[in-house]
């Protein structure tokens, strides 16, 4: 009689304790060979589950039996054939109908009448429960893992598996280029195709070895799925719900909903033929338009930048050319307004004591405050179960309410977890520092420095009749009167003239308003991200006392 052997085996956790497919052949020659009454056909060897219906070569068998090239089948057990009710099926059909007459197992004795066909669709249902239970168990040992915070599967980049404690730790050698990787998306310096070249080009990264491949260069797409992965602000998704996770994250949640929003709007830079500190920035206070920039050379060989409207067809923009001299010239008065008079200083010297107490005091509010919010949002995510049970929601309306209930919970729960910079005033220190140091900063540093203190401090740039109108950003919205100050019109006047123009109780009222000003909201994350970039590039000249 002909044969067809078939081995099989997948590399899913339902078989990890199968034979290879090597080995169930060279078993099942030394078993079935010299046999005078078994010619084997066609050995048949497939890496594919055996769960649910639609394994290709398995197919192909059956219908080659079916007409007429082989009689039988050879295998190492009953298992190897089905493992779901549609492929048992099937086998027990053709034994009815007389198109295989004979199945022949190394571990299982088969007779073709009416109690072996019995006791084969027992294994057969066996095979299928015991695939069925393996599952459920899984899927019960992966949701107990992700709500104590883990993620069941691979680490991604950045991460790696822990086999002892079946945890996610940092990875030494990829950890903080991955934080690097979103730094230099948060101070818009650098666009994703950029982020690619250096870390290819000058770090050298490279994917993790697996058993098929890797070791080769990241790719954009992996720099995109990278930046978009909630993974690295601790945010852990796992079958449509969201989950806290208890690995330490490279970013926090609003640095990674600042860097999604970027990429979302294109509003990291593209890479340029030629690099120009301010294009992007700014837009034509006349036609609405983005200003560009050139080179430009006289006949005597000098070299100019020009800063203009792009200055489309349809609208014809009339609008002049400027020099980089003079557009620069403009950004560093705006940055010499922002700085601090040293009265405010000694006064916020004097006074810091009492306003962190009143702010500690505070911050003891808002942390009850959020505490309440944080229940509140708990209370809604209660709800949202009856509301579906009920049909009053659809599954979509569901699905998309609680994803969003979990994110806000995930957030408030860090605010609630994390220390509050505040307390400390860091923050009022940092943007102090940064506003006395940014003018020199931005006449040492070069392009790239200039266009992020200038992205650091304002938005909705415009220029018009070569004037550049420059809006100040929180916490840079407060500027200081020049009437009060003549400190800042005239560095050499005598400070003692201005203290004698300005009184205690409008220094006091200048200096509240102030730090209000700043501590009456939370510090926005990409700012403080900025001015500690910039604090790094020039730390011999940042004067920590001023603050």
């Amino acid at each position: 009689m002909k044969y067809f052997v078939y081995c099989r085996r997948s590399s899913e956790a339902e078989d990890r304790q199968v034979m290879s497919i090597e080995s169930q052949r060279s078993e099942l020659k030394k078993i079935w060979a010299g046999k005078f009454d078994i010619e084997i056909v066609e050995v048949f060897e497939e890496s594919k589950s055996a769960k649910a219906p639609g394994r290709p070569l398995f197919d192909e068998m059956l219908s080659r039996i079916e007409s007429g090239e082989a009689a039988g089948i050879v295998a190492w057990a009953p298992d190897r054939l089905a493992r779901n009710s549609v492929d048992g099926g099937r086998i027990v059909y053709l034994l009815d109908r007389g198109m295989i007459h004979d199945l022949k197992f190394a571990t299982y004795t088969f007779e073709n009448n009416s109690q072996g066909k019995f006791m084969l669709q027992i294994m057969f249902g066996q095979s299928k429960y015991y695939s069925d239970a393996l599952s459920e168990n899984v899927k019960r040992g992966n949701r107990t893992k992700v709500e104590k915070g883990w993620r069941p599967n691979m680490a991604p980049f950045g991460y790696r598996n822990d086999p002892l404690t079946r945890t996610i730790t940092k990875d030494p050698d990829h950890f903080p280029f991955v934080r690097k990787i979103f730094d230099l998306v948060l101070t818009q310096t650098r666009s994703p195709r950029e982020i690619t070249i250096i870390a290819r080009d000058e770090w050298g990264l490279r994917s993790r070895m697996r058993r098929r491949s890797g070791g080769r260069p990241l790719a954009l797409s992996s720099i995109y799925r990278l930046l978009e992965n909630p993974f690295y602000a601790g945010i852990l998704v796992w079958g449509g719900r969201t989950f806290k996770g208890s690995h330490e994250p490279v970013v926090s949640v609003a640095e990674f909903e600042r860097v999604r929003s970027l990429l979302k709007r294109g509003d990291a830079p593209r890479p340029q033929r030629h690099q120009f500190a301010f294009t992007g920035l700014i837009r034509c206070g006349a036609c609405g338009l983005t200003i560009t920039a050139e080179h430009r050379f006289n006949r005597q060989g000098h070299h100019y930048i020009y800063y203009h409207c792009t200055k489309s067809r349809l609208t014809r923009c009339k609008q002049p050319y400027i020099q980089v001299g003079s557009l620069e010239a403009q950004i560093v008065a705006f940055l010499h307004s922002l700085a601090v008079p040293a009265e405010i200083l000694d006064w916020y010297a004097t006074h810091r004591n009492r306003r962190e107490q009143r702010s500690a005091e505070e911050e003891r509010v808002r942390l009850r405050a959020l505490e309440g919010v944080v229940e509140d949002v708990s209370s809604q995510l209660r709800e949202l179960t009856p509301l579906r049970f009920r049909n009053l929601i659809s599954d979509e309306e569901f699905l998309a309410h609680r994803a969003e209930l979990e994110l806000r919970r995930l957030r408030l729960t860090e605010q609630l977890e994390s220390p509050n910079t505040r307390e400390t005033f860091e923050p009022v220190r940092a943007v102090i520092s940064f506003r006395n140091q940014a003018a020199d900063w931005f006449q040492a540093g070069d392009e790239r420095v200039r266009r992020l203190i200038l992205q650091t401090v304002s938005s909705n740039l415009t220029l018009k009749d070569k004037i550049l109108n420059i809006q100040a950003i929180k916490p840079f919205v407060y500027t200081f009167s020049l009437g009060y100050f003549p400190i800042q019109r005239a560095g050499i006047e005598d400070v003692r003239t201005s203290r004698r123009r300005i009184g205690a109780k409008t220094l006091a009222r200048i200096g509240s308003q102030f730090v209000d000003q700043m501590t009456q909201e939370p510090m926005p994350e990409h700012i403080l991200h900025n001015i500690r970039k910039l604090e790094q590039m020039f730390e011999p000249n940042v004067d920590r006392k001023a603050a």
